[in-house]
């Protein structure tokens, strides 16, 4: 189980709620607390589980660069691959910064990582209504959900409430099964990555063009 997502957004309380024990530092704050990719091993229902926690898209203090290339190491944290992407996101408004670090997670790791991720909402303490009256209000979120085959789930993490992590890993099996057993592969992140440089160098090109046009015409 890989957590991905924004500061701030929960993933670290989510993988203690998972385990059912403070493994990763998890505290409300503003700037992300997990600095590398952290793992912690557990036996959670009989089910022996993996969770690799990510640093945040949008840490504060770690440039861009870095923060990505600490993201795409979870890969071999998990290896031979995840059986599923928590993007975990924090029940509210659905900022543009969440949006930008939600297609920053799809750029890097791909659109086969669609049908191995499940959006995992947060805070669920702070919704009054059910979550699928929630996501009618959001075309934004029901996009992501959609993106992501239309898996999610709620977790409230100051509740000790078993249940909510016993009903979180039967959806992750179901996802599991539907994908045959597979996982997402270190092959999917190198394609993925060979397209986000061809866009990059596609982009570069199209500046180079424009600049010559620019001293033909003067």
């Amino acid at each position: 189980i890989v957590l991905v997502g924004k500061t701030g957004g929960g993933k670290s309380a989510t993988g203690n709620t998972i385990l059912g024990r403070k493994h990763f530092e998890s505290k409300f704050c503003p700037e992300s607390l997990t600095v590398k990719c952290a793992k912690a091993k557990g036996v959670v229902d009989g089910q022996e589980v993996a969770v690799i926690d990510t640093p945040g898209l949008f840490d504060t203090r770690c440039s861009q660069k870095q923060t990505l290339k600490d993201v795409t190491q979870c890969i071999s944290f998990a290896a031979p691959g995840p059986h599923v992407f928590l993007v975990v996101i924090r029940l509210g408004r659905y900022t543009e910064e969440e949006k930008k670090t939600v297609q920053k997670i799809q750029e890097t790791f791909g659109q086969d990582a669609n049908k191995y991720s499940m959006v995992l909402f947060t805070h669920g303490d702070q919704l009054d209504t059910s979550i699928e009256e929630f996501l009618e209000k959001s075309v934004d979120l029901q996009d992501l959900v959609d993106q992501c085959d239309g898996q999610y789930h709620v977790f409230n993490n100051k509740k000790q409430d078993g249940s909510q992590v016993t009903k979180l890993l039967e959806k992750i099996r179901q996802i599991t099964e539907k994908n045959g057993g597979s996982h997402y592969t270190n092959e999917m992140f190198q394609k993925a990555e060979r397209k986000l440089e061809e866009e990059k160098q596609q982009i570069l090109r199209e500046k180079e063009e424009q600049i010559l046009i620019g001293s033909v015409s003067l």
